[in-house]
């Protein structure tokens, strides 16, 4: 049986492909902005389609709608440096992914979120450790 013998649910709604598509980039950068770091709610394009962007993977990625919406069709990092939340780390990882390495990119964001839930798995930690003793 070849591959194409099948029939596939996108194949008939390629609607669905776009939903899935647009869920695992929210799902990629757990939920989060890739700009602020916010809950992400709409896909960003980088290089906006109204200066020939493409809705490609490489180009897109989760914003929140406040950042999306001040970055307009503005050129993303010239736009970024001037935002008072600009994160070095945040900046790389974009650069990562415009440059298709989403992997590194992920890394980055990883490495920008800040260290509160390591801090209150310490502390929970550091809890048991009293009770048990």
């Amino acid at each position: 049986m070849h591959t194409r013998d099948a029939v596939f649910l996108e194949d008939l709604c390629p609607k669905l492909r776009v939903r899935r598509w647009r869920q695992s980039l929210h799902k990629s950068t757990g939920q989060s902005c890739i700009y602020c770091g916010k809950p992400s709610e709409s896909i960003d394009h980088i290089k906006p389609l109204s200066r020939g962007g493409l809705s490609v993977t490489e180009n897109c990625v989760p914003a929140c709608l406040s950042c999306n919406g001040r970055k307009s069709d503005e050129e993303v990092f010239d736009w970024y440096r001037q935002q008072r939340f600009y994160d070095p780390r945040r900046a790389m990882a974009i650069r990562a992914w415009v440059d298709g390495d989403l992997r590194l990119a992920l890394r980055l964001l990883e490495w920008a979120k800040p260290n509160t839930d390591k801090k209150a798995i310490k502390s929970q930690e550091q809890d048991w450790t009293f009770q048990a003793a």
